[in-house]
């Protein structure tokens, strides 16, 4: 039994960070200033990657700055970076603040009672989903260590080199 116990917590350690393979369907939400978008509005023209945060989720404070380096190398590249706060209702009021103070200028959409992060089946902060021009989530990466940002980084690069390639032969 205690075999069969490392084994999977192997397994999911090992591939926790596989593609995953689902549809992103369009979804609404409210920004900042109360006014409510789409994904289908927002979306990048060839990718765009959704990040799951909290204000009060220390892994997501390490990732942001990481995050909004890669916003301003890709976002004339097509690529369009979205954060989805899960703060709760209580802790709304933080996350202007928090946006502001750490100079995130992608958008910012509001899941505070969670009805995305349970439909996309995310149960861990920070998550970033990284979905393609055919709403395709073709990438998922869950927590966050220093040097995750060079993975994300390489994962654009081969996907944004894939899509050329299909788009060239279109």
């Amino acid at each position: 039994m205690q075999k069969l116990i490392i084994f999977t917590l192997f397994f999911l350690f090992i591939f926790k960070n596989i593609s995953y393979g689902g549809t992103m369907g369009d979804f609404t939400l409210s920004d900042l200033n109360n006014k409510r978008s789409s994904f289908s509005d927002l979306k990048g023209e060839n990718l765009t990657i959704l990040d799951f945060w909290a204000t009060w989720c220390k892994p997501c404070a390490r990732a942001i700055p990481k995050l909004v380096a890669l916003y301003d190398q890709y976002k004339d590249r097509g690529v369009q970076f979205i954060g989805i706060s899960v703060d709760s209702p209580r802790n709304l009021p933080k996350v202007k603040p928090y946006v502001s103070t750490r100079g995130i200028t992608y958008p910012i959409l509001l899941d505070s009672n969670n009805e995305l992060m349970s439909k996309l089946q995310i149960t861990a902060l920070p998550t970033v989903l990284v979905v393609n021009d055919k709403d395709e989530i073709v990438y998922v990466h869950r927590g966050y260590r220093p040097g995750d940002e060079k993975i994300l980084q390489d994962e654009i690069d081969k996907l944004l080199s894939e899509n050329s390639t299909e788009k060239k032969d279109e």
